[in-house]
């Protein structure tokens, strides 16, 4: 059974020091790599940072970081320092997020998200080269900044897309991409989206890589963690972008009544649009040979990745979780 390479996705409860435990566990488990994701919880960079000092093999990537609350040059010095503590180990992914987080709570506008990651990207990029640009784009502006102490060698950046426009933006200006939350059966299209940016760049496709974080849970009681899923990620699915993407790859119902029940303060309609079939076919959870099974069939469609992101927040379960679906 192939599962491809397998990652750890961090944060996880209870704290920071939890976590550097688990990041250090995890590369003694086998875990390629560890990607750090950044919601209301640890700044990524200076976990990233953290994680370096206790690992030693294991590559740690952002999986990703919104381009709208921070410069491109706090960026490329936050990743420029992250490269030096970790040689040839960073990954820099950037994806634009969603209206909930930029908007809410950021107080920033939401504007040309497309746009806004493949700018970053591009100056971004140039940055770490050690580059001292001017740049003028639609969204951006910058010019006479120069990195002091560039890293040694290049930094991969991976974008985090979802529909077309931001995988044809991934496979463009992106070294990989990253993606979550869809069925398996919608990443062969999703993929040639990427092929069709990486054609434009003169690139090729075939040599990016695929990363996929996944809502995982090793349980017996699959109704249970249906429910965890729908506490955990209905509200994804009540913003724009995630709610398009649904029903994009085909949960057009769904999607509709999430929407609508989210604006109308109809929790119950919302729970409606959560259905099981929709649900069964985002998360992954069920006996260890389920879940991995589960996992091979994302890898047969194209991911070349797995994030495992416990879907729980009781520490058994999430050792359950890491342990029993270890490499080693």
């Amino acid at each position: 059974m192939n599962l491809g390479k397998l990652a750890l996705s961090l944060p996880l409860p209870p704290n920071v020091p939890a976590c550097l435990d688990w990041a250090r566990r995890s590369e003694q488990l086998g875990y390629e790599s560890i990607w750090i994701a950044e919601t209301g919880g640890a700044d990524p960079f200076v976990l990233a940072g953290a994680v370096a000092q206790v690992t030693a093999t294991a590559r740690i990537g952002l999986a990703v970081s919104p381009v709208y609350i921070r410069t491109p040059a706090t960026i490329a010095a936050a990743s420029g320092t992250v490269s030096q503590l970790a040689p040839g180990r960073f990954i820099l992914g950037l994806g634009s997020s969603s209206h909930a987080i930029v908007e809410n709570w950021h107080g920033t506008p939401f504007h040309k998200p497309v746009t806004r990651v493949r700018e970053t990207v591009q100056i971004v990029r140039a940055m770490l080269a050690g580059e001292k640009l001017k740049f003028n784009g639609t969204t951006l502006h910058t010019q006479g900044y120069r990195l002091m102490a560039p890293p040694a060698g290049s930094v991969p950046i991976y974008v985090g897309a979802l529909r077309p426009p931001m995988l044809e933006v991934a496979g463009e200006v992106g070294d990989g991409v990253v993606v979550n939350l869809f069925p398996a059966a919608a990443l062969p299209t999703m993929l040639k989206h990427v092929a069709v940016g990486a054609r434009r760049a003169g690139k090729d496709a075939a040599r990016f890589e695929v990363v996929c974080r996944h809502q995982v849970l090793v349980t017996n009681d699959k109704n249970g963690a249906r429910e965890v899923f729908r506490a955990g990620l209905t509200g994804y699915f009540a913003t724009p972008v995630y709610n398009k993407f649904a029903a994009w790859y085909g949960f057009e119902e769904e999607a509709a009544l999430i929407a609508k029940g989210f604006k109308t303060g109809d929790r119950e309609m919302t729970r409606k649009g959560m259905t099981d079939r929709f649900v069964d076919s985002l998360g992954i959870f069920g006996s260890l040979e389920e879940c991995r099974e589960r996992i091979a069939e994302f890898v047969a469609a194209g991911v070349t990745t797995t994030i495992i992101s416990p879907l729980a927040f009781d520490p058994e379960a999430i050792r359950a979780t890491i342990e029993g679906l270890a490499p080693r």
